[in-house]
């Protein structure tokens, strides 16, 4: 899998500092569905499935967490039926959860990038996370990608993974190598990322597995 390239490293060491105060969560991971048509019976399509297992692909049985009830019911866009044949950018686009990341993933011009991945890990911050920078910092990042763009790739693991793989592995190294590794502890409701706690998990979509989550992960603090 080709990993996305990080820019202005440098410049994002000062940025990330500035998020070590916010408490956020959202999405994460990789998979092999299709079709942007809402699926009644099934998160993901039955070749996903089938060669899912082991490999970190996800249902909706599957998904867990206290805010997993906040998002939409049936096929409803943003529900598991809507988002599970998306790709993943395309699939956060309607999750309410993830208004804010959204907004950031397409300020760095990653949609179309994170869409075309095969099997990856997002773990994304859900909305309050960045509400605690405030809208004039979240702007002020916004309108920097050289900086913003490698904050997001340290959310991103390029490997598809549901919660006990991730419990497993321990240990986990981003799309922005350059950030240092990602730390899982513990499992199930109790698992945290760099501390994060999971507040949507295994959350499936086409190409990822997805873990909202209360914090947005610093590069660089866990090296």
């Amino acid at each position: 899998m080709t990993k996305l390239r990080v820019a202005g490293i440098g410049a994002v060491a000062v940025a990330a500092l500035s998020l070590t105060a916010c408490s956020s969560s959202d999405t994460a991971s990789s998979g092999s569905s299709s079709s942007s048509m809402p699926s009644s019976s099934v998160p993901a399509p039955a070749t996903s499935m089938a060669s899912g297992a082991g490999n970190g692909v996800t249902t909706n049985a599957d998904v867990f967490g206290p805010a997993c009830s906040q998002l939409p019911q049936g096929s409803a866009p943003g529900s598991l039926d809507s988002m599970g044949p998306q790709p993943v950018a395309s699939a956060a686009s309607t999750n309410p959860l993830l208004t804010k990341l959204v907004a950031a993933v397409k300020a760095t011009n990653l949609v179309d990038t994170l869409n075309s991945q095969e099997a990856i890990t997002v773990f994304a911050p859900a909305d309050p996370a960045f509400a605690a920078l405030g809208d004039a910092k979240f702007n002020e990042l916004a309108g920097k990608p050289a900086e913003l763009s490698p904050i997001l790739q340290y959310h991103v693991v390029g490997k598809r993974y549901d919660a006990k793989g991730l419990a497993s592995a321990g240990s986990l190294e981003s799309l922005n190598t350059a950030g240092g590794p990602l730390k899982i502890e513990g499992s199930g409701e109790n698992m945290t990322v760099n501390g994060a706690k999971i507040l949507c998990g295994n959350i499936p979509t086409k190409n990822a597995t997805v873990f909202v989550i209360d914090k947005v992960l610093t590069p660089g603090t866990n090296k």
